[in-house]
């Protein structure tokens, strides 16, 4: 990474980032405008262009530090730890709150490069969510207790269901523009509810 652009101070870095993620996510790759996003962060495009080598540079810096500040915060939010199933989407939704505070459209660019179609970035992206992914905390099948839920529940395609529902969630969300952090944190909690209600045991 460009040592010229990690000595900035704090808040400059943020703003040119915060800036990435907001043209980013809003365009495809291709029609981006990188003079938006320099306008934006309150400088030159000569002088982005100074941190950043090209276009393709920045889109994956701004990949990378969105996969860094979301493995930080789930570690943060000690997602990582064995728990009951909800407990543990808690503290992943907390994790999502707190980055979506800090970077609003963050989200929404992850979404918007992991559909990304654009030969020049689509590939590395794909090989990066690839190694990203293993590290990423995420429930799986061995870390849930069967006694909790209903007899008949399947629980992989109980958690298959979850993570789609998810997923199609966030992606409708950023193609209509109306991602926001309170809407988010509501609706989830809807849907855990929904869920506790469907697959748990009565009494859980």
């Amino acid at each position: 990474m460009n040592e010229r652009f990690l000595s900035l101070p704090e808040e400059k870095r943020q703003r040119i980032i915060n800036a990435g993620y907001r043209v980013f996510s809003q365009n495809s790759y291709k029609k981006s405008p990188v003079g938006e996003i320099a306008s934006e962060a309150g400088i030159s495009k000569s002088l982005l262009f100074y941190y950043f080598r090209n276009k393709k540079e920045l889109y994956l810096f701004l990949w990378d530090e969105a996969c860094r500040v979301t493995l930080e915060a789930l570690r943060e939010e000690r997602c990582y730890d064995p728990d009951s199933l909800f407990e543990m989407m808690e503290r992943g939704l907390n994790a999502k709150v707190k980055i979506m505070h800090r970077y609003p459209e963050l989200t929404a660019f992850v979404m918007k490069a992991f559909y990304e179609k654009d030969p020049e970035v689509s590939a590395c992206i794909q090989e990066s969510y690839a190694g990203y992914i293993q590290q990423k905390a995420g429930v799986s099948l061995s870390m849930l207790n069967p006694e909790e839920f209903r007899p008949e529940i399947d629980l992989q395609m109980m958690l298959n269901e979850m993570y789609w529902a998810t997923e199609g969630y966030l992606w409708e969300k950023v193609q209509s523009g109306t991602l926001e952090v309170e809407s988010l944190e509501q609706e989830f909690h809807k849907m855990m509810d929904f869920w506790k209600v469907v697959y748990l045991k009565e009494g859980e």
